[in-house]
């Protein structure tokens, strides 16, 4: 295995999307093998590469890592993104959760029948500003960041979420002050400016050839 960082993974944003955003604010190089069809699956289970029989899959320092958050995890504290002390860790991973929270009802819109989708709709937008986004403007009302003095995975966590949340709520951080300061704070920073141009590894919001793709890849589990 090379020192190459591969991801294995369907060419969208899904679990894999937040991998791709702190290896980006690492300055970690990745390449991605995409997956089209459910005999490349098949062949990573095959060859014992997914441990759990799931994707993502990521090469890294000479390991096949699976897991969403234990990747993440691994590449928070490779990098410095992870906080001092077991203190600021459990209040980053408090925060990191909160985060994937909202990114994961976004997430199975894309699955969810036409009918349903807009009540889907109403009770994301409910609970982020009820419960979500408060918390979060709470804890940025006298830091730069969510835990300690420096930037952390959470921090990375939450603007891919609130960037996502825009996407389908326009006006839904005008309430939020301290959030959009911090928006604005983290675009300022070199590495996610750069991730946010035209032509880099971050992926567009799910269409209908990704969702094809993904029931296609795992038709194992749509029978």
């Amino acid at each position: 295995m090379s020192d190459k960082v591969v991801l294995y993974y369907f060419n969208g944003r899904g679990k894999m999307e937040s991998i791709r955003w702190l290896l980006a604010v690492a300055g970690v190089q990745f390449e991605e093998v995409y997956l089209t069809t459910n005999e490349q699956f098949q062949k990573l289970v095959n060859d014992g590469a997914l441990m759990f029989h799931q994707v993502p899959l990521v090469e890294m320092d000479g390991m096949k890592l699976v897991q969403t958050k234990a990747i993440l995890n691994y590449i928070a504290g490779k990098y410095n993104l992870y906080g001092n002390g077991l203190k600021e860790r459990v209040m980053i991973d408090i925060y990191a959760e909160g985060a994937r929270d909202i990114m994961e009802m976004i997430m199975v819109l894309p699955f969810t029948p036409p009918e349903k989708k807009q009540s889907q709709l109403d009770k994301i937008q409910l609970k982020v500003k009820d419960r979500s986004l408060p918390t979060y403007e709470k804890a940025l009302s006298n830091s730069q960041f969510l835990v300690g003095n420096q930037l952390s995975c959470a921090d990375v966590h939450l603007f891919e979420a609130t960037l996502m949340l825009e996407e389908l709520f326009p006006a839904i951080l005008s309430t939020f002050p301290k959030i959009q300061a911090f928006q604005n704070r983290m675009k300022a920073i070199p590495a996610i400016n750069k991730f946010l141009q035209p032509g880099s590894q971050r992926k567009p919001p799910p269409d209908e050839v990704y969702v094809k793709t993904v029931m296609d890849v795992l038709s194992h589990l749509f029978k």
